[in-house]
């Protein structure tokens, strides 16, 4: 069987429109790869910085594990509130469920929600209640929002409606059209964006601790102040293990869940 030639319009998919204005925005933006003008040896600044995070200083142990519990309860209590605030604004952007204008106006104000990151949110909560954890809560909620609302969103509609459509038909209605029609089907990829999002908090409540908003971000800013790497790199470390820790539980849950639809 003979393979019809295609011409150049059928060749130009969006994949391929899209991936010719990539490379040429990496064209675009090769001025900034220009680095100081001057002649450094670059490698022997990295190894002389990376010295002084070796071998890292255990002794702080305790006072991390401290500034690491308060920094679980940020970020969960920050995940919790923007998954309450997420669902009904994902329902809302969906366009397979709220109507259009309704979309329009909930995908502009998660827009705007992400335009400001984590950082400048502490900021403003910082100013508002004051340098300490509430202030921490308060940032990484509406920074998850933003992105929460916009991965439940993206979810709800990529699920089938027929299985909600036919409930409708038989007598159901909008609520438990969604509770047994549609929830279901989302229900692994919320948990899964819901458990992404926790771990990106508890590595954002490291930084939004910079400007005041509690958590471990104190301490990586106090050993930064003082020049004390060893004790920087072992925060560092813990964070590690704690990320690494819920990146294999939220692997292992998500393989339970699956199994189970």
């Amino acid at each position: 069987m003979k393979i019809p030639k295609l011409g150049w319009r059928e060749r130009f998919t969006a994949f391929g429109a899209t991936l010719i204005l990539f490379l040429v925005l990496v064209v675009v933006s090769l001025p900034a790869l220009e680095g100081a003008g001057r002649e450094l040896d670059y490698l022997a600044n990295l190894r002389r910085f990376a010295s002084q995070f070796f071998p890292p200083d255990f002794s702080v142990a305790p006072q991390i594990l401290n500034a690491l519990g308060e920094t679980v309860q940020i970020a969960v209590m920050a995940t919790f509130f923007a998954v309450i605030l997420a669902l009904p604004l994902a329902i809302a952007g969906a366009q397979n469920i709220a109507p259009r204008w309704l979309n329009l106006v909930t995908r502009m104000i998660l827009n705007a929600i992400r335009t400001l990151p984590s950082l400048i949110w502490a900021l403003l909560a910082v100013a508002v209640v004051g340098a300490n954890p509430l202030a921490g809560v308060i940032a990484l909620t509406f920074y998850s929002l933003g992105y929460l609302g916009k991965f439940f969103s993206d979810a709800f509609e990529s699920v089938d409606t027929e299985i909600a459509d036919g409930l409708r038909q038989i007598g159901a209605d909008r609520v438990q059209a969604f509770q047994y029609g549609l929830f279901p089907q989302v229900k692994p990829l919320l948990l899964s964006h819901t458990l992404w999002m926790l771990e990106y908090n508890i590595r954002s409540a490291a930084i939004i601790g910079y400007v005041g908003a509690g958590g471990i971000g104190l301490l990586l800013h106090t050993f930064q102040e003082f020049g004390q790497w060893q004790k920087f790199a072992t925060v560092l470390v813990f964070i590690l293990v704690l990320v690494t820790v819920l990146d294999f539980f939220g692997e292992w849950l998500r393989g339970k869940l699956t199994q189970n639809t």
